[in-house]
């Protein structure tokens, strides 16, 4: 197992497209399946609830780090909290961030989470592996999103 989890994609539209459907609190809550409280700022905490389902029970808690328009978009969570039962917040977040580049006919991204050795050894592997699946749909949401 890694210590990071990559994706990327090229995505048919312009890049001040990609980047708002990645920084507009509504837009990011509607591909990626949350509602948010708030916009999203950097140095600022992000809080809201998951609309996916199943996964309705949950809180969203982030924490933007970076937004360098339009190229950078970061932000901490903790991968794969989906126990109510369980205070994460002592546990070291890892790091997301989205890279957005300009090329022929639209805009890649790139997904980089990083900091899953930091992950409690009892939930790493399970976190790894819920994340790893979990971007691979995402990143066809916000595709789908951005291209309709």
């Amino acid at each position: 197992m890694s210590d990071r989890i990559e994706k990327q994609i090229d995505l048919k539209a312009p890049i001040g497209r990609v980047w708002k459907a990645l920084t507009d609190h509504r837009e990011f809550g509607a591909w990626f399946r949350v509602h948010l409280d708030q916009p999203f700022e950097a140095g600022r905490p992000s809080t809201g609830h998951i609309t996916h389902p199943g996964y309705e029970h949950l809180k969203w808690t982030a924490t933007v780090v970076e937004m360098v328009e339009p190229h950078l978009f970061s932000l901490t969570w903790h991968p794969a909290a989906i126990d109510p039962d369980v205070d994460y917040s002592s546990e070291t977040p890892t790091l997301v961030e989205f890279r957005l580049e300009e090329i022929d006919g639209g805009t890649r991204l790139r997904l980089t989470e990083s900091g899953f050795d930091k992950v409690p050894a009892d939930r790493r592997a399970e976190a790894w592996r819920m994340n790893e699946g979990g971007w691979t749909q995402q990143m066809a949401n916000i595709k789908t999103h951005v291209e309709s």
